[in-house]
């Protein structure tokens, strides 16, 4: 582990991202470029005072896991995540898994969809990047790490956050099992996929019993009914887009100008993070 170079090499990915890169609203004292070491540390899941070990050249060994993450936070490209983990002591993660990082045309295209919830998700339903009105539709999902990064997961795990209506819960939850079995198929030897499923088979039943149908490539809705906290019953419609990046889609959730949701919509634009508690609502997708 080349404890030096690491740190120089996490100081400068760091300073060289703006907060708007990762959907932090600038402050007017704000004077260093760049991000600030605490805000690396929320969004990647690790306490502050680890993440300043790491820049200071006096930390243990990263786990993979805490790679993966940084890796994210920082938006590196596959070449970089590559020369993380090599600082750190680690082999260069397999190319066949997710990139975490998200093209910066896709967070300037996510960002100008004023009014639709848009966010990029990785073939393991982890969000990688969402614009406001997703955050408030649906939750701040930065800061998360490890298998509860993946809103299956959280799905399966915790279904009482579930934002749908209980009868459309059957046919989404054979959705995401389709979509993991997909994913699996591809990459059947990655260490992220391995660790999802065999969490989510210790989940319980639901899961379970879905995941031995062995069903692959259901289509997913071009609807769906949400039910925010605040605003209620929401009916989006919902566009599914493959990126450039291979096991990364882009989502846009939305509603036809002058319908009931689309005012619903605007409604939350209106009350904005802090009449919600900062969070959003406490629900994955």
């Amino acid at each position: 582990m080349d404890r030096t170079s690491l740190a120089d090499f996490l100081r400068r990915r760091r300073e060289a991202l703006q907060p708007s890169d990762v959907g932090l609203t600038v402050g007017p004292r704000r004077r260093a470029p760049g991000l600030r070491r605490e805000e690396v540390a929320h969004l990647t899941g690790m306490s502050v005072d680890y993440y300043a070990r790491l820049e200071q050249a006096r930390s243990p060994q990263p786990s993979i896991q805490m790679l993966r993450a940084l890796a994210r936070t920082l938006r590196l490209s596959a070449d970089e995540t590559d020369h993380l983990h090599r600082l750190s002591g680690h082999a260069a993660p397999d190319r066949t898994g997710s990139s975490p990082y998200v093209r910066p045309v896709l967070l300037r295209v996510i960002d100008q969809l004023d009014d639709c919830a848009a966010f990029v998700v990785s073939d393991l339903a982890v969000i990688l990047a969402q614009n406001r009105l997703s955050r408030l539709l649906q939750g701040d999902h930065s800061g998360l790490s490890g298998v509860e990064a993946s809103s299956t997961w959280r799905w399966f795990a915790k279904p009482e956050t579930r934002s749908m209506p209980e009868e459309d819960q059957p046919e989404q939850s054979r959705i995401r099992v389709a979509d993991l079995r997909a994913t699996w198929s591809r990459r059947p030897h990655d260490p992220d996929v391995t660790a999802l499923v065999e969490a989510l088979l210790a989940t319980g039943s639901e899961f379970t019993e879905i995941w031995e149908r062995h069903e692959v490539g259901l289509r997913h809705p071009t609807s769906k009914r949400l039910v925010h906290p605040k605003v209620g019953m929401l009916e989006v419609d919902c566009e599914t887009m493959a990126t450039a990046e291979e096991g990364q889609n882009l989502v846009i959730l939305g509603a036809a100008p002058g319908s009931e949701t689309y005012g619903k919509l605007e409604l939350l634009h209106v009350l904005g993070e802090q009449s919600l508690g900062g969070q959003g609502a406490p629900v994955p997708k």
